[in-house]
């Protein structure tokens, strides 16, 4: 029975990691949108839905939920494709269905199976690429989209080219609002006396006094002034009418194109896998290590792509730097998502004017602790002392999500980590030990509790090496599963080769019949390989052969 949530209990956290959040999301959302192709209210509506819908259907206590990074490249090709964005809508609605139909047939708890250091690698390398996008936003270059997120961009460039491009570009009020940002919000977490104030975020605190600077710049007439483009652009409707022009509704004719239904089947795969990974790193972040129910999850995120279709809005994940900045801005339940989509909601038909004076180089500076927080330097010497079987998948992860995108770099990450099981388990299949005696040494050969297929190759080799004239003994008594081919191997070995090289074997502890998975009846009798083996079985522990 799930237990019930007041999500009012912790409400003074919540709405200030919610005013984060939504300080956050404002520019991100807008920017995806631009990166995606799509009209920039759409980013909003959007936003606003992952908040309030899927914020309060979810069950995760700090994920935050919007229109995501790594669904612009698919998005821009599906609108250019398609012809219109209200026909695009109608693949939005057709993911949103699928992945309901998901979160039914429990398809949630393949997030299961994701390792640690993977989720983790995945999380650096999402800290390194905001640290990377939003430099050049700090010192006053706006040549990157906001919203682009992957090392290629749009444009044709790459995150690097436009690290180097910012020495042609330095805004120097740019410059002064991050660095005054960063000290607010620096002593915000450090200065005793600011921690106590809690109600109100730092992130608030340096946002206006980044607007107050920058007015002042604009009112001397200073060179320092920050020039219209480097702040936040939100769309202004003057009317009610223009607000209702804003807002596009699906074209359901769309559903009679083939091509609708492969774009809306690509978005849900694609999104449903990024909110399964977000949702992992969300958990992982949760200083309480509570844990969601990802079959529930995608549930939610279905249900918010079809409200969010139906009104105009990109489709949406679970996102990680809105999610990290939530964690780290001490949210407690949900509610702090909630309220970051009320306040996007409300900002937007209230105070568009308002927002539109925010500089850009303050929410860089907000990011920017948000990507270093994710990617300290504590995680990658956590992992480095965890050896190279935790820290190889770690930092082949990092590196991938940095230079390709979040599911390559993922997937790069699990290939690398199952290889690494497999030739563990390769290690475990036995333990190979030699006693000397009077009459010459003995050979023990004691295997596992499991020798499955991929023990084979080792097993082979070990056989294969041991010596002419040797003295053997396999050891089963601790085994409760042994594969077909094992058996087989084990066969030849005593009927063939040791014969040819003249080694004695003996066999101890193997079982009449095992339990095999592969088997029509689902057991094999060890007669059935090798009648003669059971004959030589002993029970105690041989010291010696008679020869």
């Amino acid at each position: 029975m799930t237990k019930k949530i007041n999500l009012f209990a912790n409400l003074k956290s919540d709405f200030a990691s919610g005013l984060v959040v939504f300080l956050v999301a404002l520019p991100l959302c807008l920017g995806i949108a631009m990166a995606s192709g799509a009209p920039l209210f759409s980013g909003i509506i959007s936003g606003v839905i992952g908040g309030i819908v899927v914020g309060y259907l979810s069950q995760s206590h700090i994920s935050v939920s919007g229109p995501a990074a790594g669904l612009t490249a698919i998005v821009l090709t599906a609108i250019t494709d398609l012809g219109s964005f209200d026909v695009f809508l109608s693949a939005v609605l057709i993911a949103g269905v699928i992945q309901l139909v998901l979160g039914f047939i429990k398809a949630g708890s393949i997030s299961n199976y994701f390792p640690t250091n993977v989720i983790e690698g995945m999380l650096a390398g999402i800290g390194i690429i905001i640290i990377m996008k939003q430099l050049p936003h700090a010192v006053g270059f706006d040549a990157d989209f906001e919203g682009d997120q992957s090392f290629i961009q749009s444009d044709g460039g790459n995150t690097l080219s436009s690290l180097f491009n910012v020495l042609n570009y330095v805004q120097l009020g740019a410059i002064l609002i991050t660095l005054t940002s960063l000290i607010i919000l620096i002593a915000w977490d450090k200065v005793s006396f600011l921690k106590k104030m809690k109600l109100i975020p730092g992130a608030l605190v340096a946002v206006i006094i980044g607007i107050i600077l920058n007015q002042i710049f604009i009112n001397t007439g200073s060179s320092l002034a920050i020039s219209k483009n480097h702040l936040v652009s939100l769309p202004v409707p003057n009317s009610i009418e223009e607000l209702k022009n804003i807002i596009v509704t699906p074209n359901l004719s769309g559903f009679l194109n083939p091509k609708i239904w492969v774009v809306g089947v690509t978005i849900a795969i694609v999104a449903s896998i990024e909110t399964l990974l977000c949702i992992e790193a969300a958990d992982r972040m949760d200083i309480q290590k509570r844990y969601t129910n990802t079959n529930v999850e995608l549930k939610a995120q279905g249900i918010g792509n079809i409200v969010s279709s139906l009104l105009g809005g990109l489709p949406m994940t679970s996102v990680v730097v809105r999610s990290s900045a939530n964690n780290n801005a001490g949210a407690k339940s949900k509610m702090s998502a909630i309220i970051h989509g009320v306040l996007l909601l409300i900002s937007v038909l209230t105070v568009p004017m308002l927002l539109n004076k925010i500089p850009l180089a303050t929410l860089a500076a907000v990011l920017l602790l948000v990507g270093y927080k994710l990617a300290k330097p504590a995680t990658f010497i956590h992992f480095w002392h965890k050896g190279k079987y935790q820290f190889v998948p770690f930092i082949a992860t990092l590196v991938a999500v940095v230079f390709t995108d979040l599911l390559k770099g993922v997937a790069l990450g699990m290939i690398i980590s199952v290889i690494f099981i497999l030739k563990g388990n390769l290690k475990r299949a036995y333990v190979f030990r030699k006693e000397e005696y009077a009459d010459g040494d003995v050979i023990h050969i004691d295997l596992a509790q499991e020798v499955s297929f991929l023990n084979k190759a080792a097993i082979k080799e070990t056989l294969n090496s041991i010596p002419e004239n040797s003295k053997v003994i396999i050891d089963a008594k601790d085994t409760i599963y042994i594969a077909h081919d094992i058996l087989d191997l084990i066969h030849e070995f005593k009927t063939i080769r040791a014969k040819e090289a003249h080694i004695k074997v003996k066999l101890k502890g193997f079982k009449k019949a095992y339990q095999l998975e592969n088997s029509e009846d689902n057991h094999v009798t060890i007669e059935h390989y090798y009648d003669a083996m059971k004959r030589e079985m002993v029970k105690k522990e041989v010291k010696h052969f008679d020869v």
